[in-house]
């Protein structure tokens, strides 16, 4: 957890920090009676046995805009309002998206070893892909999703998306399909939320569809791409390139991949600024204040709604 949240919620709450304690089980067993608010990082995972460790638990404040890695429902179940941090970290995403494609696309970190390495003085870096002329499909239009596809709209691309639905005032092209879109794109943007429904939801059909020329870029969660049919797919050609900002089990990233020229690799640092980082951390202990002062949750997540007792 950034140390900003610790220090404020040291300062107004009692703070129990179960990741610093040399028995994590014995905190648990002494102070899990006691605890009615949990402020996790996106990465630890609280499910229902987790939460039946704090029987008068009420909420649980989120540091990131993905969940996943809490069951909501469950937490719903036993009346326990789930939150996260939505919009300060959109644009930084989005940013780092379009930095991401690019330097994807014209293999800007190839071109930073190859000069490092002193192959400029013996010839030119090769020509590299361009952005021009491409069709660039985003799956999931989200608030990260449109904010990509505003600023794709400053590079001149035709942009579609696909989701679950189409959405109203939206002016790009609906595809109903993902296999569909991935035909009729060069590039696939990935930002969909994860969950049971999306696990390797881009796999071997979807890659071949996207084609040789094709291009993927994903800033969502790494179980949203099937990684053993990308790995197959970029050193097949079934694709041009990757540029990953997120994996299936991290932090640890195949050795295949890692190995691969033609995609750029990044430790999951889309939202990674100090200045996202901390409006993130500050919305953690935002929601967690407003909670505890009885004016409920700033940003309660879809699975757990609330709104103020009559």
């Amino acid at each position: 957890m950034h140390p900003t949240v610790e220090a404020a919620l040291e300062a107004a709450f009692t703070l129990h920090r179960l990741h610093a304690a040399p028995d994590p089980e014995a905190l648990l067993r002494a102070v899990g009676g006691a605890v009615r608010g949990l402020a996790v990082g996106a990465q630890v995972p609280v499910d229902g046995p987790l939460m039946a460790r704090f029987p008068k638990l009420e909420i649980v404040s989120n540091f990131g805009v993905g969940y996943d890695t809490i069951d909501a429902a469950e937490a719903h179940r036993r009346g326990v309002v789930v939150t996260n941090t939505p919009d300060v970290l959109t644009d930084e995403v989005a940013d780092l998206t379009i930095g991401l494609l690019l330097a994807t696309l014209r293999r800007i970190p190839q071109a930073d070893r190859y000069l490092r390495a002193g192959h400029w003085p013996k010839a030119p870096f090769p020509l590299s892909a361009s952005l021009r002329g491409r069709r660039v499909g985003i799956l999931g239009l989200g608030r990260i999703g449109r904010a990509i596809a505003r600023r794709l709209e400053g590079f001149g691309v035709e942009i579609a998306y696909h989701g679950r639905r189409p959405q109203d005032g939206v002016p790009y092209t609906y595809h109903d399909s993902l296999l569909g879109m991935a035909g009729a794109v060069h590039v696939l943007i990935v930002v969909a939320p994860a969950g049971p429904d999306t696990n390797g939801l881009v796999g071997d059909a979807v890659l071949a569809a996207l084609g040789p020329e094709g291009i993927l870029v994903n800033v969502a969660r790494g179980s949203l791409v099937d990684e053993a049919a990308l790995v197959r797919a970029l050193e097949a050609g079934t694709i041009l390139g990757a540029g990953l900002d997120v994996f299936e089990n991290e932090p640890h990233v195949p050795a295949a991949l890692a190995a691969l020229e033609n995609a750029v690799l990044l430790p999951h640092v889309g939202s990674a600024s100090h200045h996202t980082r901390a409006a993130m951390g500050q919305l953690v202990v935002d929601n967690l204040v407003s909670w505890f002062e009885g004016r409920g949750p700033l940003t309660p997540v879809a699975e757990t709604p609330w709104s103020p007792r009559a």
